[in-house]
C-alpha cells in the first residue's frame, strides 16, 4: 500500500501539469490548444500544440482572448 502512494501524488502533480487553452481569435474561430500559448516576440506569433499534437502558429494581432480550460 505505501508504494501506491508516491505512485498517486506523481500521477495527479503531472495531471495538473497539463492544461488545455482555448483561442479567442478576432474573427469569431475558436482554437483548442494542448499547451499553453508562447508569444514569439520576434515574429509576433503564439506559437501552441493544438489538440492533434500538431505544432501551430497565430499572429498576435488576430488573437483577442485566450482562457485556460
Amino acid at each position: 500500500m505505501k508504494p501506491l502512494i508516491p505512485a498517486l501524488l506523481c500521477t495527479v502533480a503531472l495531471a495538473g501539469c497539463s492544461s488545455e487553452y482555448i483561442i479567442s481569435t478576432t474573427s469569431g474561430e475558436i482554437i483548442a490548444t494542448d499547451s499553453k500559448p508562447k508569444l514569439d516576440e520576434d515574429t509576433g506569433m503564439y506559437m501552441f500544440e493544438d489538440d492533434e499534437g500538431r505544432e501551430q502558429a497565430i499572429p498576435a494581432s488576430s488573437v483577442k482572448q485566450i482562457m485556460e480550460r
